[in-house]
């Protein structure tokens, strides 16, 4: 057996700010260290060894790896940064307040922005976008081939483009996607036997109780 985790990056301040992010590289608030540590301390406790980590190259994400690591015991793990797994681009509503914004374009409007699989914002990237022109690629070229092998892999990313792997993963469909919620800074574990998945948890408060 093998282990795949995705983790998403703890709270940005962005994130604590209601705004739109996208590739916008805004570092974590205290909560978001507070969750990385919190992660790295499930880690260890599930007594999870890394072969190899990715992320991507926004320091919320790779902030979040790097603590998480050390938390875990593994801080020497060399860390694998590219710009295929950075959030999904928000275009012209990066930066916006989401309340505002609602007021501005109206709920329905924003809604279908935030979590049509195929619509894009404007100047931005929809999650089928995410998916097939840079999430997939990736897996299939960087990740895969580790996973065939059955190392041991850590993903610590964002919220949009952990949403596409659990696509390519086949865990999730575009008509399923909107109901996988990913929290800051609480790791998801896909229990594997190769790229065939075994079990899917969150290593959450209640698991590490």
């Amino acid at each position: 057996m093998n282990y795949l985790v995705l983790l998403r990056h703890g709270q940005s301040q962005w994130n604590l700010e209601n705004r739109f992010t996208g590739f916008h590289d805004i570092d974590l608030s205290d909560l978001g260290r507070a969750e990385a540590k919190g992660a790295g301390e499930r880690l260890k406790k599930a007594g999870i060894q890394f072969d190899q980590v990715f992320t991507s190259t926004l320091q919320r994400a790779y902030h979040t790896a790097e603590i998480a690591l050390r938390e875990a015991g593994q801080g020497n793990l060399p860390l694998i940064k590219h710009d295929d797994l950075r959030e999904r681009d928000y275009g012209d509503l990066t930066g916006l307040n989401k309340d505002e914004t609602r007021a501005k374009y109206g709920e329905e409007q924003v809604h279908i922005w935030r979590r049509s699989y195929e619509v894009r914002p404007p100047g931005g990237e929809c999650l089928q976008d995410v998916v097939e022109n840079r999430v997939r690629p990736y897996f299939n070229t960087q990740i895969k081939p580790l996973m065939e092998k059955k190392k041991n892999i850590l993903v610590a990313a964002h919220g949009n483009s952990l949403r596409a792997l659990l696509i390519i993963l086949g865990a999730e469909t575009p008509e399923t996607i909107n109901k996988a919620e990913m929290e800051t800074g609480v790791p998801v574990v896909f229990e594997m036997d190769g790229l065939k998945i075994l079990k899917r948890y969150a290593l959450d408060h209640q698991k590490a109780a």
